[in-house]
């Protein structure tokens, strides 16, 4: 039960590991509730029936942040909120091992755009293993601003290369939205 500094936090409704699923969704539509994911992300069928259903899912990286956030809620206070918007999923089709570069993943985008200049993610059976950015973003042997939904391209992370195929990169970009109290 998450607390700091020996104060309690809200009870939550409910809570368990592994991926966001359609069951989290209804759970939390019928109570009115959002759902905060600490790294980990709702699956597609989960994420298709939040929207239809207009429950809000957070994601957050920082437990810090999270905590943060639910005591902001309980106590009404408001703050500049850092939004992600997630613009693309790739998924890793195959891992290719390049001279100089190192790995780089043979992708589809399967949804959205993928962006260089945009923060990544890569997810492993629907959890976070690692956050940061593109080091390349090719369409065949060229590179490229972005990838659209439905084309193929390469992908190398900076820093990083536990890449597997069937891993799935989530391609996001924030923005700082000051909260109004209306």
């Amino acid at each position: 039960h998450p607390h700091r500094n020996g104060e309690l936090l809200p009870e939550p409704l409910r809570y368990g590991v592994g991926a966001i699923t359609e069951t989290d969704v209804g759970l939390a539509e019928a109570s009115g509730a959002p759902i905060m994911g600490f790294n980990v992300r709702a699956n597609a069928s989960a994420r298709n029936t939040a929207n239809q259903k207009g429950v809000e899912i957070r994601y957050y990286s920082v437990i810090y942040d999270l905590v943060d956030d639910v005591k902001a809620a309980a106590s009404g206070l408001l703050s500049a909120e850092i939004r992600e918007t997630f613009i693309g999923y790739a998924e890793i089709k195959e891992v290719f091992k390049v001279s100089g570069v190192g790995k780089v993943a043979g992708c589809l985008v399967t949804e959205g755009v993928a962006r260089r200049s945009a923060g990544v993610r890569l997810l492993r059976d629907s959890v976070v293993i690692h956050e940061g950015t593109l080091k390349t973003l090719k369409r065949f042997k060229d590179e490229v601003p972005e990838v659209q939904s439905g084309q193929e391209c390469g992908m190398a992370f900076e820093n990083y290369d536990d890449i597997r195929a069937g891993d799935v990169i989530e391609i996001f970009e924030r923005q700082e939205i000051e909260r109004k109290l209306t």
